[in-house]
């Protein structure tokens, strides 16, 4: 029975370069870390990237659009509960927030990443026991539809991971000053969609806050 092949890591052809390539290597394992690191709770606190919206429409033009109130495209009743095996049922205690999360809204949807293109096919399910439901959202244009739709929207975004260089300098043996580079796993939140109020005045569409 021959011996099991083991594959070695490549070598560079010269000094300066086997040097570089283990300072890659020593990078991306440093990244790793980091990102393995990561909690939840810190992705979520990362610093948004900022972005200035789409749309422009002056105030006049916000008041002379024309109302547009969505509906959903398709809707699914609730299924089983897999913890008990039953139909899934709405739970009572929440009732009052339900009824907020339904109020229309009126508000402007935007496709962040690709400009004009409208948000097709978004799920949502707010609460166990209500139907789920399927959206085609146009964007760049004020529109009604449920508060939990357009809040469903707005969470639509992802975290963004780069390397970065980093050099620091610290004692050596002797009392010199020595450098060293490392690599750091740095975040970011992008929305990828996003919903803006037409309106952050209360009214009795739009409740104590804009959504």
């Amino acid at each position: 029975m021959s011996a099991q092949k083991t594959i070695s890591k490549p070598k560079a052809s010269s000094s300066f370069a086997q040097n570089e390539l283990d300072k890659a290597e020593k990078q991306f394992e440093k990244f790793n870390e980091n990102v393995k690191e990561m909690t939840l709770d810190r992705m979520n606190s990362a610093p948004k990237e900022e972005s200035e919206s789409q749309t422009k429409l002056s105030s006049r033009e916000m008041q002379n659009s024309k109302d547009i109130y969505l509906k959903p495209k398709k809707s699914l009743p609730p299924g089983v509960d897999p913890k008990t095996g039953k139909k899934e049922v709405f739970n009572e205690k929440f009732r009052s927030s339900y009824e907020f999360a339904k109020e229309y809204v009126q508000f402007v949807a935007e496709h962040k990443e690709i400009l004009g293109e409208g948000i097709n096919d978004i799920w949502t399910k707010p609460f166990p026991g209500i139907d789920a439901e399927c959206w085609d959202v146009p964007t760049n244009k004020p529109i009604w539809g449920p508060r939990y739709l357009a809040e469903q929207i707005k969470r639509k975004s992802y975290h963004r991971f780069t390397m970065e260089d980093t050099k620091s300098s610290n004692l050596v043996n002797g009392g010199g000053m020595g450098q060293f580079y490392g690599a750091i796993a740095v975040d970011n939140t992008i929305q990828r969609l996003d919903a803006h109020p037409v309106s952050q005045q209360k009214s009795i569409f739009m409740g104590t806050g804009g959504f």
